[in-house]
């Protein structure tokens, strides 16, 4: 049987923040701009790939794929992305990934759509061990206006929305290092001296 269509959407629409204001997705790692690195790596386990960006959008669009912006201002998070997402997709699942995650799984979307199916939930999120990993997720567009009042009420955390949904919480410990981001300068220069898993394909 054939399995449903999925967009996938590269949340790259923060402010890097604990990376000194700069474009996470944009910065080089071994080489390449971080966001080529997870394009390889989850483009393949999608049928339609969607960049979540604020801040350049013509960088991002150099990639190939199609750069859309947070509806709602001042850089509101991970939840504006998927909301802006939700409404860009021509596909009725959609997963998400952050920018900063070089080494996420290549069985990522596999894993969240056998929970989604045989769970019948609207909303699938990665765990490792037991903590969550809520910008790693898969969910039907049918969460659009739950995610809509949430947002428009002020609500910012994944989690608090997350937990409000029909989800399913997907194990990953078997592969827990391929979660890692890269948040800070420390952690770029960690990675680039090669102290995190293989980032190859």
């Amino acid at each position: 049987m054939n399995r449903p269509r999925i967009t996938g959407v590269i949340l790259a629409g923060g402010l890097g923040r604990r990376m000194g204001s700069l474009d996470k997705g944009l910065l080089a790692l071994r080489g390449r701009p971080m966001v080529a690195w997870v394009i390889e790596r989850f483009g393949p386990q999608v049928d339609e790939l969607l960049i979540n960006a604020n801040q350049h959008g013509e960088r991002y669009a150099a990639f190939g794929q199609r750069v859309v912006p947070d509806q709602i201002p001042d850089f509101a998070g991970p939840l504006a992305g998927l909301h802006t997402a939700l409404q860009a997709a021509t596909h009725p699942l959609v997963a998400t990934v952050p920018c900063d995650s070089p080494f996420l799984p290549a069985d990522l979307v596999v894993r969240l759509l056998q929970a989604l199916t045989v769970n019948g939930a609207d909303l699938a999120v990665a765990r490792t061990f037991d903590r969550p990993q809520p910008v790693f997720s898969l969910c039907r567009r049918q969460v659009l206006p739950s995610l809509t009042e949430f947002l428009a009420g002020g609500g910012r955390k994944a989690d608090r929305w997350q937990a409000a949904q029909k989800m399913v919480a997907v194990a990953f410990d078997d592969q827990a290092e391929a979660f890692e981001n890269i948040n800070t300068r420390d952690d770029l220069g960690r990675w680039e001296a090669g102290g995190s898993p293989d980032v190859s394909p």
